[in-house]
C-alpha cells in the first residue's frame, strides 16, 4: 500500500516548483508513496495554505527564502514561514532554498530554523533534488555541497538579529523614513533610534547612512 505523504511547495518562479514537482515524481517512479502537493507562489499564498481550515498536516515544506511578502501578517520571507509551519505543524520536515552563500546568512539559517534540508539554488540539479529528498522520507538531513562548505568553516561572526532588527531593516530598504517605522514596528522612534545605532556598530559601519546600513545587512544577508 502506498504511503501517503502531504507536501508544500511555495516558490515564485514557477520553472523552480515544476523542477520539485518532477523530481518528486521520478522518485516515486516505483509507485511506493502516494503525493499530495499543494503549491503557492509568494509568502501571503503560503501563509494561506499553512493556516487554511481543516488543512491536513504537511509532512514536508518547501521555501524558497526570498519571496513577495506579506506585511499584513509580517511574513518577510521563507524563513518566516518555515518558522510558522514549525508552530502550526511541528512534525513537518523543511527544506529551505536560497541564492545566499554568506556564511553568516547560512549559520542563522541553522540556527534559527534548524531545517531538516537546505539546499543553494546553484547546486540545484535534478539529481540533487531526488538526494534530497530521498534523505528527507528517511529522516536524514540533507545540505547542499556549499553549505556543507560553508558550515565546515566554522568561523561564524556570531552576528544575530531578532524579529523587530529584521522588520526596522525591511522598512528601511523599502525606502521607510525612521520615523514613520513606529507606524509599522511596535516600538517607540527611541528604541527604534537605539536599534539602528546598535545594528551600525555590529556591522562596524562608522559614521554612515541607512543606506550603507541596508548595504551592509544584504551582503550580510540579514535581509
Amino acid at each position: 500500500m502506498a504511503i501517503p505523504v502531504n507536501i508544500l511547495i511555495v516558490d515564485d518562479h514557477p520553472f523552480i516548483i515544476e523542477a520539485y514537482k518532477n523530481a518528486i515524481k521520478g522518485y516515486n517512479s516505483k509507485g511506493a508513496y502516494e503525493f499530495s502537493i499543494t503549491q503557492a507562489k509568494d509568502c501571503k499564498t503560503g501563509y494561506e495554505a499553512i493556516t487554511a481550515e481543516g488543512i491536513e498536516p504537511f509532512n514536508i515544506a518547501f521555501f524558497d527564502l526570498s519571496m513577495p511578502v506579506y506585511e499584513e501578517k509580517e511574513i518577510f520571507s521563507g524563513e518566516d514561514l518555515a518558522q510558522l509551519i514549525k508552530k502550526e505543524m511541528p512534525d513537518c520536515k523543511i527544506i529551505l532554498l536560497t541564492m545566499h552563500t554568506e556564511l553568516l546568512k547560512i549559520n542563522t539559517i541553522i540556527k534559527n530554523i534548524n531545517p531538516n534540508g537546505l539546499v543553494i539554488k546553484n547546486d540545484l540539479t535534478f539529481d540533487e533534488l531526488i538526494s534530497a529528498f530521498d534523505k528527507i522520507l528517511k529522516n536524514e538531513n540533507y545540505y547542499s555541497q556549499t553549505v556543507v562548505k560553508l558550515v565546515s568553516q566554522i568561523q561564524y561572526d556570531n552576528i544575530e538579529i531578532d524579529a523587530f532588527d529584521k522588520q526596522i531593516l525591511f522598512h528601511l530598504s523599502k525606502g521607510t523614513k525612521t520615523k514613520d517605522i513606529p507606524q509599522y514596528v511596535p516600538l517607540s522612534l527611541s528604541a527604534i533610534e537605539k536599534r539602528k545605532l546598535t545594528l551600525k556598530d555590529t556591522l562596524e559601519i562608522k559614521e554612515g547612512s541607512d543606506v550603507d546600513l541596508i548595504r551592509e545587512a544584504k551582503n550580510k544577508g540579514l535581509i
